[in-house]
């Protein structure tokens, strides 16, 4: 099973309005195989809590305007450090950078296939990303 064409729908539109928020490590895994509960996941991070805010509100904001959904759950505003939007057919996590490298989702979810995401939302990469990468390196055997 493959994530439908609404999440990718869904999943484009939530990185682009990532990205124009200066989101970075934006990056959406399929996991439609091994959870029955959503089809895919968006991981985007920011530096401080504002951005993490901002971002989440761009997310909801245009996904609503644009494609008339609705997160069915929002959780971690108060703290802005990790929110969560859970749209049903894709969940959204925005996180504060430090968490998502000490948190590191994508070593959970290495290995779903990820989604192609519009140029625009991919060209952004920061601390998660080096980590991640010298991370699986490390779990590989290689040396980075």
């Amino acid at each position: 099973m493959t994530a439908t064409d609404r999440s990718i729908e869904l999943i484009n539109a939530a990185a682009q309005a990532a990205a124009d928020k200066l989101a970075h490590d934006i990056i959406a895994y399929d996991v439609s195989d091994v959870l029955s509960i959503t089809d895919a996941f968006l991981l985007a991070s920011a530096p401080s809590d504002r951005q993490v805010k901002s971002i989440v509100d761009e997310i909801e904001e245009r996904l609503a305007k644009d494609l008339g959904a609705k997160p069915v759950r929002r959780e971690g505003d108060r703290e802005a450090r990790w929110v969560l939007l859970d749209y049903v057919d894709i969940v959204v996590h925005v996180q504060h950078s430090e968490e998502r490298v000490f948190y590191a989702l994508e070593r959970l979810w290495k290995d779903c296939p990820e989604i192609d995401l519009p140029e625009d939302a991919k060209a952004t990469r920061g601390k998660a990303a080096a980590h991640a990468e010298a991370t699986a390196g490390a779990q590989d055997g290689e040396l980075h």
